[in-house]
């Protein structure tokens, strides 16, 4: 019995079959078990959250068996969860916006404008892909330190921008310089100024790499450790990261609570993907087409 793998020919508007190959099969199993291995960390932290610390020191892979939502209510009842939430959605939501508004008009230079030493700065961007945050962890303390920006939510989201610079410009600088000129001289020609042309039409058109490069500092801002952990010594300005981390120490002989409290710290940004996904994968084809 034999499988086929259909094909469009748009020249014709038919359907060809063709038989599944070794190849496909290897595919198809190599696609499967990446899935598996992706999703069973996630799937052993939120099931875990449903079980008493008794079922999961018998055994850790099983089912919970009975499901207890105990631990959830725990969680979503204590108010430092709730703090932690709204300080991580704050810090995340204000590195996202100030990324893509900094990114974008510094894209917008970089890809209609020609001037001496663009390809230069542009070269800047591309080895700032090169040096992560922990590389430049102590240089910014003390950076922060001296603007008293410690224990500070502007303290987390400046360096958090900054770091988010050179995959955002990296992204919509061959995006938007795909855009063909032609539109740029139509609109003014309409009497468009080039700030009305970047708005209301540069924007607009952008919109899948804008939305990736937004969901990629959200996801950054919102997983991060480090930063806020050097930041923050106030318990009320934690972020959810250090708050699981909090958490855990408090917590630490109750192992189920502790895996409610992450999994539930991990559902808003995974929402926020799954929500875009479709229009980030857009957005990176079109960089890697420009």
């Amino acid at each position: 019995m034999s499988a086929d793998v259909a094909s469009a020919d748009p020249a014709i508007g038919k359907v060809h079959r063709r038989p599944i190959g070794a190849l496909d099969v290897v595919r198809y199993v190599a696609a499967v078990l990446i899935v598996i291995f992706t999703l069973m960390p996630i799937l052993f932290v939120i099931t875990g959250g449903f079980k008493t610390n008794g079922q999961l020191n018998v055994n850790a892979a099983a089912l919970p068996n009975p499901w207890i939502l105990d631990n959830y209510v725990y969680v979503g009842s204590s108010p430092l969860f709730w703090r932690f939430l709204l300080n991580s959605i704050l810090v995340s939501a204000g590195c996202t916006i100030l990324t893509m508004v900094l990114g974008a008009m510094t894209a917008y230079a970089l890809s209609r404008y020609r001037f001496r030493g663009r390809e230069t700065i542009y070269s800047l961007f591309t080895i700032g892909l090169l040096f992560p945050l922990s590389v430049a962890v102590l240089p910014v303390y003390l950076q922060l330190h001296a603007l008293h920006l410690l224990d500070s939510a502007l303290g987390v989201i400046i360096p958090q921008v900054a770091f988010s610079m050179p995959i955002t410009v990296i992204i919509l600088r061959p995006f938007m310089a795909a855009i063909p000129g032609e539109l740029q001289d139509a609109a003014e020609i309409d009497g468009a100024s080039k700030l009305t042309f970047f708005w209301r039409i540069l924007l607009p058109l952008s919109r899948p790499a804008l939305v990736t490069v937004a969901v990629l500092a959200f996801i950054t801002s919102w997983n991060s450790y480090l930063l806020p952990l050097l930041v923050f010594n106030d318990q009320n300005h934690f972020t959810l990261p250090i708050g699981v981390a909090a958490f855990q120490t408090q917590f630490n002989q109750d192992t189920v609570k502790v895996l409610a409290f992450t999994s539930l710290s991990v559902i808003p940004a995974l929402l926020f993907f799954l929500a875009l996904e479709r229009q980030i994968v857009g957005g990176l084809t079109g960089s890697v087409k420009g």
